[in-house]
C-alpha cells in the first residue's frame, strides 16, 4: 500500500511544474515506504553506515537528478533537486545528506569536466554504480581552502597525491573522490595554487578511515580520507592546473548552499508539524496547550520562519534554473535556512518541556540533526562575508552567470494537482 503524500503548498506554485509535483509525490512515497522504516535502525546504530538507503536512491537515478539526459541522467534541474532533498529530509536528514553530498561533486563534473570525462563518469552516476564525494576540508585547515596542505606533484603523465582530508561526506560509500590538492609552491595565491582530481577509491595508497559517529545525521558517513603517494593519470584532473579553487567554490555555491538549505527546510517543516500536533493534543486547563495565547505566539513565530525558509530555498534554485544571477540568493538560502530552522527547533524543545528530552521521542533527533547543517558549505560567518561582498559590490565572480543553465524541466507549465 502506498503511503499518503502531502501536496506542495500553494506558495510554491510559481516554482513548480506538473513534473516537479509528480517528483514531489514520488519522493514522499519513497521517504515513507523505503526510508522511514530504517530511521530507528540508523539511530540505534550510529556507528553504522547506512548503505541500503544509498542503494535505493541510486537505483532511482536521483544522484543524477541534474545530469543531462545525454549522459543518462534525469536532466531535471535544481528545483527538482531541492524537491528530492527537502522531501527526504522531512523523514530523515541523514538520508537527505547522503543524496546531497554526492550531488556536489556531480555538479563539479558537469561544470568542469571534459566531454570525455563526462561520458566516462556521469553515466555511472546515473546508473547508480558510482557514488562520489568531495574532499576539500582538512584536519588542520578545516574549511579554509587557502590552507590546504594536500599536495599533488606532477610526474610525467601522472600526478602523485599525498595528504589527508576530513569530514568527507559519503567517504565510506563513494567509489571516487573529488580531491582538491595544492599544485604550486608556497606563496602562490590560492586562486592559482590548487587543482582538482577525481581519485578512485581502489587506487593504491587511498585509505578510507573507519566511520565515526557524529552528534547527528546517524547513518550518514562523513569521515577521513588519506592519500599516501596516490598516483592518478592526468586525465583524472578536473579543470585546469591551478583552477581547483574555482572548482571547489563554484560547486559549493551552486550546489552545496542550496542542498543544505533543502536539508534544513525538511527538518524545519517536520519540527513545526510535530510541535503543532503536540500542542493541539496536550490537554491543559480545560482545553489544549494550543489554546493559550503565549503558546500561539511561539508556534506562530515558528510558522513564520518556516514560510520564509521555504521561499528562500525554492526561489534561489528557481533563479538558477532560469540562468539568472543568483549567487547571493543561494548563499542566503543556506545561511537563513539553517538559522531559522535552528531557532524553531529550539522553540520546539522548549514547548515540549521534558517530553522533548526523551530518548524515545524523535524531537531530539531533529535538534541534533539541525546542528549538523551549520558547518558544511561554509559556516554562518563565511556566508555573512559573502553577503557583505554582495552588498558592497565586491563579489566579482558570479558563478550562476558564468555557467549556462543545465537542461531542466522548463518552468512554463505550473500545475499543483
Amino acid at each position: 500500500m502506498s503511503m499518503p503524500t502531502t501536496p506542495p503548498p500553494p506558495a510554491l506554485q510559481p516554482y513548480l511544474t506538473a513534473r516537479h509535483v509528480s517528483l514531489w509525490r514520488e519522493a514522499d512515497t519513497v521517504a515513507g515506504e523505503v526510508i522511514a522504516p530504517r530511521v530507528a535502525r540508523m539511530e540505534a546504530a550510529p556507528r553504522n553506515v547506512e548503505r541500503q538507503v544509498a542503494r535505493s536512491l541510486a537505483q532511482r537515478g536521483w544522484f543524477a537528478v541534474t545530469v543531462p539526459e545525454t549522459f543518462g541522467g534525469m536532466g531535471a534541474g535544481h528545483v527538482a533537486k531541492t524537491v528530492l532533498i527537502h522531501r527526504i529530509a522531512l523523514v530523515s536528514a541523514a538520508a537527505a545528506a547522503i543524496l546531497q553530498a554526492t550531488l556536489i561533486p556531480v555538479g563539479a563534473l558537469l561544470h568542469w569536466a571534459t566531454d570525455t570525462q563526462k561520458k566516462d563518469w556521469l553515466p555511472q552516476v546515473a546508473k547508480g554504480t558510482l557514488l562520489l564525494s568531495i574532499a576539500t576540508t582538512e584536519p588542520v585547515a578545516g574549511g579554509h581552502i587557502g590552507g590546504i596542505e594536500t599536495r599533488a606533484d606532477r610526474c610525467g603523465d601522472e600526478w602523485v597525491i599525498s595528504g589527508g582530508k576530513a569530514h568527507v561526506g559519503n567517504v565510506n560509500l563513494a567509489g571516487a573522490h573529488l580531491v582538491i590538492a595544492r599544485t604550486a609552491e608556497p606563496g602562490v595565491p590560492p586562486s592559482k595554487a590548487l587543482t582538482a582530481f577525481l581519485v578512485e577509491s581502489d587506487r593504491k595508497g587511498v585509505r578510507v578511515g573507519g566511520h565515526q559517529p557524529n552528534l547527528g545525521l546517524h547513518g550518514f558517513s562523513a569521515g577521513r580520507l588519506d592519500l599516501i603517494r596516490v598516483k592518478v593519470p592526468d586525465e583524472n584532473r578536473i579543470g585546469e592546473v591551478g583552477g581547483g579553487l574555482a572548482v571547489a567554490m563554484s560547486s559549493s555555491i551552486l550546489y552545496g548552499r542550496a542542498n543544505l538549505a533543502a536539508v534544513s527546510l525538511g527538518l524545519h517543516e517536520k519540527v513545526v508539524e510535530t510541535t503543532a500536533a503536540f500542542l493541539k493534543g496536550r490537554p491543559r486547563y480545560g482545553g489544549s496547550l494550543s489554546d493559550h495565547l503565549v503558546v500561539r505566539h511561539r508556534i506562530g513565530e515558528m510558522e513564520s520562519r518556516l514560510r520564509a525558509a521555504r521561499i528562500l530555498a525554492y526561489h534561489a534554485v528557481h533563479l538558477l534554473d532560469l540562468g539568472l544571477s543568483c549567487d547571493a540568493e543561494l548563499i542566503n538560502s543556506k545561511h537563513q535556512g539553517h538559522a531559522l530552522g535552528v531557532q524553531s527547533v529550539q522553540d520546539a524543545m522548549e514547548l515540549h518541556g521534558a517530553h522533548g528530552l526523551s530518548a524515545d521521542y524523535f524531537l531530539q533527533r531533529l535538534w541534533r540533526d539541525a546542528q549538523c547543517t551549520y558547518p558544511p558549505a561554509g559556516t554562518g560567518e563565511v556566508q555573512r562575508i559573502r553577503l557583505a561582498e554582495a552588498a558592497l559590490g565586491d563579489d566579482a565572480i558570479q558563478w550562476s552567470e558564468r555557467f549556462p543553465p543545465e537542461p531542466a524541466w522548463t518552468p512554463t507549465s505550473h500545475a499543483l494537482v
